[in-house]
Formats: structure tokens, sequence, C-alpha cells
């Protein structure tokens, strides 16, 4: 083995290699003093690995941005490992120049991405129409098996959490509500107030926001993991269509999970307020129940199950679209899950304002 070696020829503005270059010869490399470097000559090199031509090269060339020496002297194979290295490197060699948004082009860049949000689900939706137009009348083309396993996925599962969190719900709405009601003596009125917080915003709000988080995410992700696995291509190509095997069945659970959790939130969210009003404000149980008798009026409850339908139908479309929007790697899973997770947050609440205040003009 010949040790490396390397000097610098002034006269000719020459990087002068010899001997075996590999990745422990960067001590032979001589301090340049920020001369340049016009040509690298190799005729003396007698080993030249990778580890040594970025060695040479680099040297020769500090900055990725300099134009390359001359090449001189060298044999073919130190030759071809040199431009292996120039070619690997030169991708990476030269970082843009960092560069920072102002607001406006934020809110600009911002702004486009909601529109095309909107836009694409506007086209998902009339596709998803225009496919069940087709299914009707053909009951034996429905995907009940399906429909059946997401049902059982999206409502059984998510009933635990339900209750817990509408039940801890409903304690704190009714331990607040008592606190300040019990300063007038209008305890019994706190019945009033926890029935129509429950039944009218807090459970059908709460509870597409569980679903959203739970469910809407897991099927971006499900829709997300097939297209990167290329089974909705295989779907595709069996002459079936993805949307009435995948999106129509997971529309169709959702529509009809969450009226039945909202359902079962009122509930747990109600028995929670009565344990409050027992310990905290004396009202017992069956005075409790019969203020719920008098004062639950039927359109109370069929507000807050009737947002539930709306809010189902945006968690799905949304979903879906995204899972089918998917690229082909897992980071794009990711980024599409968070999204669901994120435009079903925001319909959520633009759809719970927007029946606030049409409620409101209807006196409903």
């Amino acid at each position: 083995m010949t040790a490396a070696h390397a000097h610098f020829d002034e006269a000719q503005d020459a990087l002068l290699a010899s001997g075996d270059w590999h990745a422990d010869a960067a001590p032979a490399l001589p301090a340049l003093g920020g001369k340049t470097v016009r040509i690298l000559d190799g005729a003396g090199l007698t080993q030249l690995d990778t580890n040594g031509a970025w060695l040479l090269l680099n040297a020769a060339r500090p900055q990725a941005g300099d134009p390359l020496p001359e090449l001189r002297a060298f044999q073919p194979q130190h030759r071809a490992m040199l431009d292996l290295v120039v070619q690997h490197s030169a991708p990476t060699g030269v970082q843009p120049a960092p560069h920072r948004e102002g607001m406006l082009a934020l809110a600009g860049r911002g702004s486009l991405a909601m529109g095309g949000h909107v836009i694409g689900l506007i086209d998902f939706v009339g596709r998803l129409f225009l496919e069940l137009m087709a299914l009707i009348g053909r009951p034996s083309r429905w995907r009940w098996r399906e429909f059946g396993a997401q049902l059982g996925t999206v409502f059984v599962g998510a009933i635990p959490i339900v209750i817990g969190m509408l039940f801890l719900l409903g304690v704190v709405f009714a331990y607040l509500l008592g606190s300040q009601a019990q300063q007038y003596g209008a305890n019994i009125f706190v019945v009033d107030g926890l029935l129509l917080a429950i039944l009218r915003e807090i459970s059908p709000v709460i509870v597409a926001v569980l679903v959203a988080g739970r469910s809407g995410a897991a099927i971006t992700a499900q829709i997300g993991t097939m297209k990167v696995t290329e089974e909705i291509d295989a779907i595709t190509t069996l002459g079936l269509s993805p949307l009435a095997v995948l999106v129509i069945p997971r529309v169709l659970a959702l529509l009809v999970a969450l009226p039945l959790l909202v359902f079962v939130g009122d509930i747990a969210g109600v028995l929670g307020g009565m344990l409050v009003t027992q310990e905290q404000l004396d009202i017992s149980y069956p005075m409790f129940i019969d203020r719920v008798v008098d004062v639950l009026l039927l359109k109370t409850l069929l507000v807050g199950l009737g947002k539930a339908p709306v809010f189902a139908i945006f968690i799905a479309l949304i979903a879906c679209r995204m899972g089918l929007t998917v690229t082909r790697d897992a980071r794009s899973v990711g980024t599409n899950t968070t999204s669901t997770v994120v435009q079903s947050l925001v319909a959520i609440i633009i759809i719970n304002a927007i029946f606030a205040v049409m409620f409101v003009r209807l006196d409903i």
C-alpha cells in the first residue's frame, strides 16, 4: 500500500495527488488557504475509491457551486470513479437559499388549498352520486357485508368512549351550572339547562368530533394504505368500482352509527348530570326524572339527533376522499389522515354554527 500524498503547484494552480486515496487519506491534503485549484492531477494515483475521490474533489472545489477543475492524467478507472462522485453529489450539493413567506403569501396559499379541497369535495360528491344512481335497483351489488363490518367498527367500538366522555361532560356542566343556580335558589332549573345543553349542542358536537378523530382518521388510513399497496388498482382491474366497494359502505355506516351514538351520548350526559344534582343540589333521582318529563320537548331531542346525519355525511365524504387522494408513499398517508381530522373539525364547527343561526331564525 502506497501512502497518500498531495501538494499544490502554484505555477499551474494544480493539485497533484499520488498514492492510495481512501477515507483515511484526509490528513494528506495540503492547506490551500483559499487558493483556486484549476487542475486536479492524478498521474501518481495508485488506488482510488469513492471516499478518496470525494476528498480530492472537495479540496479542489470547496463550494458546491464552484466550477469543476480540469481532471488531468487520471487512469480510466480513476476517472470513472470521479465522474460517479460528481454525478451523485451534484443534486445534493447546492442547497436553495431559505425563503421566508410573508403573511399575505401564507394566507394566499392557505386560501388556495382550502379552495382546492372544496372543489375536490364537490367533484367527489358528484361522482359518488352517479355511483349511487347506478346501484339503485340492484341490491345484489350493494356491499352489505362490508357495511355491517364498518357499522360494527364505527358504532360498537365507539360506545365506551362516547359514554365515558359524555358522562364526564354532564358531570362538569351540571356542577358549573349548579354552583351558579344555588346563589339564586333556582336549583331545579339546572335540569332544564342540562337537558338543553346536552341534547341540543354538547352531545351531537362532541360525538361528531370523537367520530371524526377516531373513525374518520381510520377510514383515510385504511383507504390510503390500500392505495399505496395497489389494492384499489386491483379492485378496478376486476371491473369493480372503488366507490361502490369502499366508499358507499363507509358513508352508510357513519350515517347510521352517528345518530345512535348521539342518542347514547344524550343518555350518558343526562345520567352524569343527575349524579351531580343528587350530590350537590339535593335533587333526588325521582325529582330529577319528574322534571325531565315536564320540561323535555321532543324538538329538543330531535334537533340534536337531526344534526348527526349531516355531520356523518361530511365526515365520511372528507375521510373517503382524502383516502383516495393518497399518493404512493407512507408520508402521504399520514398527511392526508391529519388533513381529514382538521377538515372534519372545521366542517363540524361551521355546520353547527349554521344550524344555530337557522334554528334561531325558525324559532326552533
